[in-house]
């Protein structure tokens, strides 16, 4: 019942921007632990509702690069949600690139085997919002896929996922893929906002393959398309959103029916963009590296206080472990951070693009930040050290608005990176909280 209370709020939020609202949602996409908490207490706070994502990558049913399957993921994001007091009515799951993507070095035919079953397993574990992204060729396709086949192949998983989910509310869907490679732009990459003739293009061709298999009810739950609005971010740049380019585009999804526009990677926006691109029917707005960007932000920071008051020692520190960790198994940042010895070693921990966030769960990465928060759990931190090395919070820990704490100032921290999307997205009223708010309960 309460997945289908957030689906229909969710529902709600986009047809309302449709219709000129300026609100929206931002989806979290990240499986930290501590980025979840940090994202879930906002949207409590603020009266929204919480969208939490898991890439094909981080979660599958062989359990991705965090070790969790969908129910696993499901499960802790639902625990996360019940200890911060946020009612499950107001969060809602996703899953985000949903595809034969983690098995695109098979043939069509094992990948999207393998692509179907991670549907099912997102479906029965209760995840109300699925993208479905059939875009990237297998062993044995050529080098381009056919908008056909694209679709083909979504309609596909999506009849798994109706299959699956029909104990329970049935999904909304996410189509389409004109997003930035994956790990930011490369040098010399040149971002160009998405044709409009290619939203009717994606769109129609969807629109086929799900009638073709008698799914016009799950393409009736269709809430959005996936396009690129012109926003993209590298190691140490980000291209920041102009209206003006995406002009043409931004009206084109009024002319399909009952959509709204999914913006990936607008992590660093200047924070006036976010309001632009809600304004323009972008209406749901994916962050993931910025969140774990700022997670790290505050551990190395308070790594750095550590050694002031204990004398921690760095060369056996998080930095340490994570820096061990990412040597010794290159494969998430390798083709990713290019140059000389030097030029890597720094992308490693300070690269937007933040492929150190594939690393927290190793064991001996887990270890140092486990001994990192035991050695300040015992004392507030100084506000001359905050001053120091977070002074970003310094005015919020001297005036107790912030836990003068190591976790404190991690979630702080986070939620500093999230709060321009709050921002712009404004406020979700469940029925819970409408009643609050006029003093009826």
């Amino acid at each position: 019942m309460e997945m289908q209370v957030s689906g229909r709020r969710l529902r709600e939020i986009l047809r309302e921007n449709r219709s000129g609202s300026a609100g929206g949602v931002y989806s979290l996409c990240s499986a930290h632990p501590m980025v979840i908490h940090a994202g879930l207490t906002l949207a409590r706070d603020r009266g929204q509702m919480a969208v939490i994502e898991a890439t094909c990558n981080q979660v599958n049913q062989d359990g991705g690069y965090t070790g969790m399957t969908p129910g696993d993921f499901a499960a802790q994001v639902r625990s996360a949600a019940a200890d911060v007091g946020l009612p499950q009515a107001d969060l809602i799951l996703g899953g985000d690139h949903l595809g034969p993507q983690p098995w695109r070095n098979l043939t069509s035919g094992l990948a999207m085997a393998k692509a179907v079953s991670m549907v099912e397993a997102y479906a029965l574990a209760g995840f109300g919002k699925l993208h479905l992204d059939c875009s990237m060729p297998c062993a044995d396709d050529p080098e381009t896929l056919e908008d056909a086949v694209v679709a083909q192949r979504a309609a596909q998983l999506a009849a798994a996922a109706e299959v699956s989910a029909r104990d329970a509310a049935p999904p909304l869907y996410v189509i389409g893929t004109e997003v930035p490679a994956p790990g930011g732009m490369g040098a010399g990459h040149k971002v160009v906002p998405t044709a409009a003739v290619r939203v009717h293009e994606t769109w129609r061709a969807h629109e086929r393959a799900f009638d073709r298999m008698d799914l016009n009810d799950a393409f009736s739950r269709v809430i959005a398309i996936v396009v690129q609005p012109g926003v993209d971010f590298g190691n140490e740049d980000v291209v920041q959103f102009s209206p003006p380019a995406a002009a043409a585009l931004a009206d084109t999804v009024l002319e399909v029916k009952g959509a709204v526009y999914e913006a990936h990677s607008t992590d660093y926006q200047n924070p006036e963009n976010y309001p632009a691109l809600l304004a323009m029917h972008f209406a749901i707005l994916k962050v993931g590296p910025a969140a774990t960007f700022a997670l790290r932000e505050a551990i190395y920071a308070l790594e750095e206080m550590a050694g002031e008051l204990d004398g921690w020692d760095l060369s056996t520190g998080v930095r340490a472990e994570i820096e061990r960790a990412m040597t010794c198994e290159p494969r998430h940042w390798a083709t990713h951070y290019i140059g000389d010895e030097r030029q890597t070693a720094y992308l490693r921990h300070f690269s937007y693009s933040d492929r150190l966030r594939y690393y927290w769960t190793d064991p001996g990465v887990s270890r140092a930040v486990d001994r990192l928060f035991e050695s300040l759990r015992d004392r507030p931190l100084p506000p001359p050290l905050v001053s120091q090395y977070l002074p970003q919070h310094f005015r919020a820990i001297s005036s107790g608005a912030v836990p003068a704490s190591a976790t404190g100032l991690c979630l702080a921290n986070i939620q500093l990176a999230l709060k321009p999307y709050a921002d712009a997205c404004g406020v979700h009223p469940s029925s819970a909280y409408r009643s609050r708010a006029h003093g009826d309960g």
